[in-house]
């Protein structure tokens, strides 16, 4: 019979009403017990490193997650992740950079409604991981929920409430899952994980932020965030526009960007835009950037995929040259290849 660990981490899932509003209350444990459909189908057992709402994870929390899978990697057989939705997508992201080329299924899931609500979404997402765990063609970081199974790279959470809370961004969903039956497309190849060697990273650097342009937005920012941040993910308009208008006093856009770049900090471009991805070179307002070394292009990823690959590489290397190649380098289906 195979083994599967459940690594209980908190969210709504594992939610109920205290009194201030709901918070992560149930052990990992306690949220089997609610799923009596699971005995039998493999053993289970539990850990719990944390008990926490997701909207409090942070990288420290990600390796956490990561040493537990490392200490039962080889007496487990795969791994569920009980985790709140809000920052799923990135948790699973950044699993996808530390635990690399898995030959066993590393399932995160959760619910949107906690599991002792009448109406919960939490049994049948719960029961589904374990499923999806259980599978022969399962294998790396996925997200399982609403009876769909993402990459770990490719999760992004699209609805505050519904069920079918995340999309597979840019990239086709691995597998559905109806009701108890895993359903894989035929191009999907689920003998190749057999042969691969599994790849265990433990450093990330977090001095990594976001930042969204919006119409007016001031370019000395950049200066600013020089202090704290080594890298930064910067949401352009479109297919990759940045503006040309410069403001009466302080620097271009241009000449921030360039300055950031030069002073050996790490800038990554990407769209505001979900779906379809970026293309430096269409427009006058981003072929400069298509053309400056040391700027990289995010295409298609999400922006959690990003922010936890640039956090993997920067703690990796500050080598412009090696960031680029880990950067372009495909990882659990991050990038087109």
């Amino acid at each position: 019979m195979k083994k599967i660990l459940v690594i209980a981490t908190g969210g709504t899932i594992a939610s109920r009403e205290g009194g201030q509003g709901l918070s992560p209350a149930l052990s990992g444990e306690e949220l089997l017990a609610f799923v009596p459909e699971l005995s039998g189908l493999c053993q289970l057992d539990v850990v719990q490193p944390m008990n926490i709402d997701s909207t409090n994870m942070r990288p420290d929390d990600w390796l956490r997650i990561q040493r537990v899978i490392f200490e039962g990697y080889y007496s487990h057989d795969g791994f569920v992740v009980l985790h709140g939705t809000d920052t799923m997508a990135y948790s699973a992201a950044a699993l996808s950079y530390l635990i690399q080329q898995s030959a066993k299924p590393i399932v995160f899931t959760g619910s949107q409604q906690p599991m002792g609500n009448p109406f919960t979404d939490a049994k049948l997402n719960l029961y589904q991981s374990v499923l999806y765990a259980l599978h022969e063609g399962a294998h790396d970081v996925h997200v399982v929920f609403g009876g769909m199974v993402i990459a770990g790279t490719r999760a992004h959470k699209q609805r505050t409430m519904s069920y079918n809370a995340f999309r597979s961004i840019n990239f086709p969903p691995r597998a559905y899952i109806r009701n108890d039956r895993v359903v894989m497309p035929g191009y999907i190849d689920t003998q190749s994980a057999s042969d691969i060697s599994v790849s265990w990273y433990s450093k990330l650097n977090d001095r990594v932020c976001v930042l969204k342009l919006t119409p007016g937005f001031n370019p000395q920012v950049f200066e600013l965030l020089k202090r704290d941040y080594d890298g930064i993910i910067l949401e352009t308009f479109g297919m990759g526009g940045v503006p040309l208008v410069q403001l009466a006093q302080g620097p271009s856009f241009e000449e921030a960007i360039f300055d950031w770049v030069d002073s050996g900090r790490t800038l990554v471009l990407t769209t505001q835009v979900p779906e379809e991805g970026m293309d430096l070179g269409v427009y006058e307002v981003g072929r400069s950037y298509s053309e400056h070394a040391g700027i990289l292009q995010g295409g298609d990823m999400t922006t959690e995929a990003l922010v936890a690959k640039t956090m993997w590489i920067l703690g990796a290397t500050r080598d412009p040259k090696k960031i680029a190649e880990l950067f372009y380098r495909p990882v659990n289906f991050d990038r087109e290849s």
